[in-house]
């Protein structure tokens, strides 16, 4: 008996990625929610509430997400797919100038222009030629000119990594595929803080915006 999904995949835009019009993108990989040693978990890792959710976040970020998005920001530069990183935060260190339903978390992790919780994880550096585009919203296109500096580069196929995956890596997802670029977001280069939550986004967003890979097959294709 066919499953519930079947009709359904039908219809989602699947490509094969072309490195020429591919770009890597990276979500959110910043100290302040990103890091054992950020904001996030200075304030909220001890508390008996919170204590498992971020322990399984962390834990996933460090053995997975990071060495992960080391392998395909590699296999990206080697085949001449384009890389962009997306920073979260505000620019003013008040978060005046930020959404409302956005102010309070920038503040209380401090995650600001200039503010060492607003930096790139080291462990993810860009390098040359990389791309950075600073963002104040949970999805990348609502505040930034991502689409102008993608469609500039003649890039069409975007490959979503980061975290959270049921916020802001989802959310800059499905606002690409809307767009009409062909996306396809790795599950295991991706965490939030539970994995019901990370299990259910990859399912909904395989019906119909894009489709959900593993490392290992991203970067077979960008070898291919």
């Amino acid at each position: 008996m066919p499953s519930q999904d079947d009709y359904i995949g039908q219809y989602t835009h699947v490509e094969a990625i072309t490195a020429r019009r591919a770009a890597l993108v990276l979500v959110d990989m910043q100290y302040a929610t990103g890091s054992r040693r950020g904001a996030l978990a200075r304030r909220h890792l001890d508390d008996a509430v919170t204590h498992d959710a971020l322990t399984y976040r962390f834990d996933r970020i460090e053995t997975l997400v990071v060495p992960n998005q080391q392998r395909l920001a590699d296999a990206c530069r080697k085949a001449g797919a384009r890389v962009v990183y997306i920073r979260n935060g505000s620019r003013r260190a008040d978060a005046a100038d930020a959404p409302a339903h956005m102010r309070g978390l920038y503040r209380d992790l401090a995650c600001h222009h200039g503010s060492p919780e607003h930096d790139i994880l080291a462990e993810l550096a860009p390098e040359p030629g990389d791309i950075i585009i600073d963002k104040s919203t949970i999805g990348a296109f609502a505040s930034t000119g991502i689409d102008s500096v993608l469609r500039a580069l003649s890039v069409s196929q975007l490959i979503v990594t980061g975290i959270s995956t049921n916020m802001c890596v989802e959310t800059t997802a499905r606002e690409a595929a809307d767009r009409g670029y062909a996306v396809t977001l790795v599950e295991d280069a991706c965490a939030t803080t539970h994995a019901d939550l990370h299990a259910s986004t990859l399912r909904n967003f395989a019906r119909l915006f894009g489709r959900v890979c593993a490392t290992d097959a991203v970067c077979g294709e960008l070898v291919a």
